[in-house]
């Protein structure tokens, strides 16, 4: 069950693969920026759509903690160090976004930064989600 709406203005082309954005009611539930490391802090990949994989496998043990799932995600902010790398593995971001989250699209940035603090990073997103209340 979700308990948020997607916001799409009237005349407004409909976004691909995210939400302009979303009305959402319920208790919310927060990662951190999540990066492309397994629960040993060892980097799964050396590329950008690897780690990004691993990032995804991440967010959703930390919102399943607290009774959160993909489809209850409404707000994703991914920082990349390479727009150029993120363009060319742009297809195999998606199989693994849908794979893992489904056709849930949330309001989402993706921005380029010059460097994340874990120097193997690639990516980290930080992820808001709201769970319905009964």
């Amino acid at each position: 069950m979700t308990a948020h709406q997607s916001l799409l203005p009237p005349g407004w082309k409909r976004p691909r693969g995210y939400a302009n954005g979303i009305a959402a009611s319920g208790r919310m539930v927060f990662t951190a920026g999540v990066v492309g490391w397994d629960e040993e802090e060892r980097f799964v990949s050396a590329d950008l759509a690897g780690q990004f994989r691993q990032v995804l496998i991440n967010t959703l043990a930390i919102l399943a903690e607290g009774g959160a799932g993909p489809e209850h995600i409404v707000r994703m902010t991914w920082y990349v160090t390479s727009r150029d790398e993120y363009l060319a593995q742009i297809a195999e971001i998606g199989a693994a976004y849908r794979e893992l989250i489904g056709r849930n699209y949330p309001a989402m940035a993706v921005v380029q930064v010059a460097a994340l603090v874990e120097a193997e990073a690639k990516i980290e997103i930080e992820t808001i989600a709201v769970v319905p209340t009964a």
